[in-house]
This record gives structure tokens, C-alpha cells and sequence, in this order.
């Protein structure tokens, strides 16, 4: 199995880095790392609504004995024009305004009579109501000291701070801090593009009506919502006959939009077993370097698998086993880790912790085979979720981990200290 693993990461490269704007940067990842031009805040600005004021005019206030102030205009967010504040003077201030000159403090307006002269009020009036707000006198009820309820210029970040490392995951954060330190456009490697395709004639496409041995495909559903669950941008084709020429003509339809491709069913032994039969000898003269190769590996589920290149430009391809549990698990050990290594990221593989194993019996396993078996990890244990059977999707549903059984291990008994790897 791990040799499997290896040939897939040997093969798969990064993609190429690109240039996009910030919006279309969401889920890809940063190439470089991102260094601050500006100091956030880029200026002293107040993180209140209320008065700009000297310390020393407003030392020993109170509800009895209010500093009275005179109010020498506003300082909104934005405001180019400086006022300044003297002995005795005040600025009304908005939240996110920068300090005017002489100011060290920002006392809330719920302090003041907000220039009312009736007390204590709870906020202020807006101004295209009130103009007269700025100007006149104000009372304040209350001290304050040096630099309250102000936002340094800098307690953010500084000019010179590394922002973003390269490396990370452009997520909504990440992207809001490069428009507040003025990057509009940020080199990123692109989301990789993963075509999902299901084979067997016995599959039908949901809400459709099911005729007698017919199944609903499930696998290219769940495997396309798994693909963009890894950060890819993924598509999916609705099921393909078992006819070989039919799939390959599929195939080299949809190599114009993939960067990896994802094929579920026909790779094991059966007379309709499709993949295998259409992908087995594409590495012919006209594709230099192409080909799929069919392996038995010693895991359970997803003993069969096929992995190698297709088309002109020699696309990755995965072709997993059709039961729902074995593809899916093959996705999480295989197809994953080849997406999360085109997205240039550093750790491809999911979490792995060890727990302990709550179970009513002890684990059987088959000798000589590495076992992934559903489970539901909480609290530092874990209990199995169904059976071993690789068709049992619905316990599939419920598990949030697959508990690990090593090849020479046949038999886990409960309390067993177990590895788990984590699938969300």
C-alpha cells in the first residue's frame, strides 16, 4: 500500500504557480510569503464613539463634578483635515477616526451628556440631525487614562511583519488581510481541476427510476463532494455504460478540464471490470511516457487499484474500486494526498492519532492485509461503526474515522491502543 502511495506522490507535481485577484485566491495557496507595506492601523484612531480629550482636563470627572469641555468640531472616519485639541477643548470622535492632534484619550460618549447639558447619555444623535452636536460644550462624567480607547498605529501589524507564510490556505481571513494591507492580486497556486467518473451499467443517476438490478451511483457524488472537501475544484460525469471505447472516448473528452482524473469501478478481475480493460494498454506509441497500472494491494477494503497517465499531457489518473466503501477509503489514502500535492501544500495527509478501541468484541482481521475500518472517534476513544463490509455505505455515513488494523495483526481486543486517522 505504501509503495501505491508513493508512485501517485512520485508522479504528481505542484501546479504551476499563477497570478489571481484576491476573490478568486480563496482556497488556493500562497506561493510567498506575504510581507506588510503598512503598519495596521496605519494611524493612533479611536475604538469608540465619544470625545477626544486631554488627560489632565478630564482628571478627578464625575456625575457630581463633570469636566466641562468646549467641543471644537468632529472627527469622522476618513476625515483628511486635522483638528486639533488644546487646553480645555474636545473633538467629537467616531470609532475608527484618527486621533487629532494634542488628544491622548478617547472618552465613550455613554461617559458625556453627549453637549445635551441633561446627564448621561446613551449614544449620539446622528449628525444630519443633530449639527449642533459638534460644537458648544460637553460634560464628562468620568476620567481617562493615557491612550484609552485608542488603537495604536501598529497593534495590528507592523511594516515589515510577515502577514501570510507561504504555505498557507487563502481562506476568508487570510484574504481580508491582504486587502487591508493594499495587495489586490497574490501569486497562488491554482486549485487543481478533478474530474470524477463512475462506470457500470447498473447505475442510475438519483431521482431517476430504478429498474430491476439497477443501483443509484452513489460513488461519483461522494467522491466529487470528497475532491472539493481537499480543496479542489471538482467535477463530475454522470456514469459510464461498460463499454471500453465508450469510456476512453469519455476520458479524452474531459482531459481539456482535468488536471487529475478519479475513475470508480471495473479495476478489479470481473469480465466487465470496463477501467481495466479500456486503460490497460493506453501506453502506446502515440503517448510516449502514458499508461495505467493495475495493482493487488494488501489493505482491505480496496484491495484493487489502477494508477498511471492518460492524454497528450500525460493527466494523473486514479481508477479506485466501484463498492462504496472501498472508494471512498482509497480516496482518503490515495486520491487526497495526489490533490493536496498539486495544491503545493506541505502536509498532505490527514490527521492520525491513537485511541483507545470501545467495542463490545474483540477486531478480527485477515493476516497479511491492512485493515481501514469505519469508526466514531471521540474523547481519546473510538468505537467501530458497522461492519467490514465494503458495500455498507450507510455506516460509512455515521463514521468520522477509520480505525487502522496492521497486516500482522489478526485480532484487536477492546481497550487495545489503536491508530486512527481523523476524516474531519
Amino acid at each position: 500500500m505504501q509503495d501505491h502511495l508513493d508512485d501517485v506522490l512520485a508522479t504528481v507535481r505542484p501546479l504551476d504557480p499563477i497570478e489571481l485577484n484576491l476573490l478568486d485566491a480563496q482556497g488556493c495557496v500562497l506561493v510567498d510569503d506575504i510581507t506588510v507595506p503598512l503598519s495596521l492601523p496605519p494611524f493612533d484612531n479611536s475604538s469608540m464613539d465619544g470625545y477626544a480629550v486631554r488627560v489632565t482636563d478630564v482628571a478627578g470627572a464625575s456625575e457630581e463634578f463633570p469636566a466641562v469641555l468646549e467641543v471644537v468640531g468632529d472627527v469622522a472616519a476618513g476625515q483628511t483635515d486635522p483638528i486639533a485639541v488644546g487646553p480645555g477643548q474636545a473633538a467629537r470622535i467616531m470609532t475608527g477616526a484618527p486621533l487629532p492632534p494634542g488628544a491622548e484619550a478617547v472618552v465613550p460618549v455613554e461617559w458625556t451628556d453627549g453637549g445635551s447639558g441633561e446627564g448621561p447619555v446613551a449614544g449620539m444623535r446622528a449628525r444630519s440631525l443633530a449639527p449642533e452636536g459638534a460644537e458648544g460644550h460637553v460634560q464628562v462624567y468620568r476620567p481617562a487614562e493615557e491612550r484609552a480607547h485608542v488603537r495604536a498605529k501598529g497593534s495590528d501589524v507592523r511594516s515589515g511583519d510577515r502577514a501570510l507564510a507561504a504555505g498557507t490556505v487563502l481562506g476568508p481571513p487570510q484574504i481580508g488581510l491582504l486587502a487591508a494591507i493594499g495587495r489586490g492580486t497574490v501569486r497562488v497556486r491554482p486549485r487543481p481541476r478533478v474530474v470524477v467518473l463512475s462506470t457500470g451499467s447498473e447505475l442510475v443517476q438519483p431521482d431517476e427510476q430504478l429498474a430491476p438490478g439497477q443501483i443509484y451511483d452513489s460513488n461519483s457524488f461522494a467522491l466529487t463532494a470528497a475532491a472539493r472537501d481537499a480543496g479542489a475544484i471538482a467535477y463530475r460525469v454522470g456514469a459510464v455504460a461498460d463499454d471500453a471505447e465508450t469510456l476512453r472516448a469519455t476520458i479524452e473528452d474531459q482531459l481539456v478540464r482535468a488536471d487529475l482524473m478519479v475513475t470508480t469501478g471495473g479495476v478489479s478481475v470481473g469480465a466487465y471490470d470496463v477501467v481495466k480493460e479500456a486503460l490497460a494498454h493506453v501506453g502506446d506509441e502515440d503517448e510516449p511516457g502514458g499508461g495505467v497500472d493495475f495493482r493487488k494491494l494488501a489493505m482491505q477494503p480496496g484491495k484493487p487499484q489502477g494508477f498511471g497517465s492518460v492524454g497528450p499531457d500525460h493527466t494523473p489518473l486514479l481508477a479506485l474500486p466501484g463498492n462504496p466503501v472501498s472508494s471512498y477509503v482509497s480516496f482518503e489514502l490515495f486520491v487526497r494526498p495526489a490533490i493536496r500535492t498539486l495544491m503545493g501544500l506541505p502536509d498532505v495527509h490527514r490527521p492520525t492519532v491513537t485511541a483507545s478501541l470501545a467495542a463490545d468484541k474483540a477486531l478480527t482481521s485477515p493476516k497479511g492485509r491492512r485493515q481501514f475500518l469505519r469508526g466514531s472517534h471521540a474523547g481519546g476513544s473510538v468505537t467501530p461503526v458497522g461492519g467490514s463490509g465494503s458495500h455498507l455505505v450507510a455506516a460509512l455515513a455515521q463514521a468520522n474515522a477509520l480505525i487502522v488494523v496492521p497486516e500482522d495483526t489478526e485480532s484487536v481486543e477492546p481497550g487495545t491502543e489503536v491508530e486512527v486517522v481523523l476524516l474531519g
